[in-house]
């Protein structure tokens, strides 16, 4: 089974995919916008998400009128959102164990009823959006 980031699509594939010239992407990976997986010293692999980024680029740079210097600033506050998102929800989970775990604790010698198969704490499932729907408009 393949994942989003393996990277399996020569340069000319991954041109088609995003309907660029495959200088293009050399571009971008000359400016650090994209980074593909190497193979050997010349070929060049493009991964899933490598494709969903040029995507975003070619968005940013066709649809809204921003210059790659801007796209660079673009994708790295977006990249810095997407950890954090992934920093507060582990958080968020390890804070809930913990409140449960210390539940159980407090309640273990109380002779009230509490039931086993719920949770003590109920806490809503909340995720954040992945990514911008501006630069996503497909999603």
């Amino acid at each position: 089974m393949r994942t989003e980031n393996q990277p399996v699509y020569m340069i000319g594939v991954a041109a088609q995919l995003c309907n660029v010239h495959p200088q293009t992407l050399r571009q971008y990976e000359r400016l650090g916008l994209v980074v593909p997986a190497r193979v050997g010293a010349k070929n060049r692999l493009y991964s899933e998400t490598d494709i969903r980024r040029v995507k975003q680029i070619q968005r940013l740079t066709q649809d809204l009128g921003v210059n790659l210097a801007g796209v660079d600033v673009i994708l790295r506050l977006l990249d810095e959102m997407e950890e954090m998102r992934r920093d507060v929800e582990r958080q968020m989970a390890e804070y809930v164990a913990d409140l449960e775990q210390r539940m159980h604790k407090m309640a273990g010698g109380s002779k009230a009823p509490i039931r086993r198969d719920q949770t003590l704490l109920p806490v809503p499932n909340f995720r954040f959006t992945r990514r911008s729907r501006i630069l996503d408009p497909e999603e």
